[in-house]
């Protein structure tokens, strides 16, 4: 069966989240680069103090004639540059609080103020304490969690379970004191249960 030809169907419009991190955003950005690519437009959100070193790298050049390409910024509770230049930076638990108390809000922000509306959110899977889908699920758009974590973390993660039947883990002496990690919120969670 031949393919029958879209007339007047708005082009399909992804906002793209990634967790503030390098990693996280380079393979959500790489995401959203072959979707544009294909057709689709695409609103990339970013924190502004990663947006700002994104710009201040040039690694926003390629978008100069893409118009379907677009960022938006979020606060992400970092203090602007002092007069002499000094960059203030966060610890990981000061983002991730920061984020999970206002992102929500930030979020409603920029869809509302987008020309045209969201087709479907791509979220990256570390994101979800944000509530984006709270407000994906009350604004009716669709949501796919991405994770984007290397091919080796994943790996890692998948083979837990054959390293604790081989007693492999949890390691033992004193090189690997513990196995918990803080992530705000009074909450700690066990890498290896």
């Amino acid at each position: 069966m031949d393919a029958m030809p879209i007339i007047n169907q708005k082009k399909p419009h992804v906002l793209f989240i990634p967790f503030p991190a390098q990693s996280h955003i380079k393979c959500m950005l790489k995401l959203a680069r072959l979707l544009n690519h294909k057709g689709l437009d695409v609103t990339f959100i970013n924190t502004q103090s990663n947006h700002k070193r994104l710009i201040k790298s040039g690694g926003t050049r390629w978008l100069d004639d893409t118009p379907s390409f677009r960022f938006k910024t979020v606060p992400d509770g970092v203090p602007s540059s002092t007069e002499d230049g000094v960059e203030h930076t966060q610890t990981i638990v000061e983002l991730w609080n920061y984020m999970g108390t206002n992102f929500y809000d930030s979020l409603l922000d920029v869809l509302s103020g987008l020309e045209t509306s969201v087709s479907c959110i791509v979220c990256d899977g570390f994101m979800t304490y944000t509530n984006a889908m709270k407000a994906a699920e009350m604004l009716k758009i669709p949501v796919i969690l991405f994770w984007t974590m290397a091919a080796c973390g994943f790996m890692g993660f998948y083979q837990v379970k054959v390293l604790k039947e081989k007693e492999l883990v949890p390691l033992k002496g004193s090189i690997f004191p513990f196995y918990t990690i803080q992530l705000g919120f009074n909450k700690s969670y066990s890498l290896i249960s």
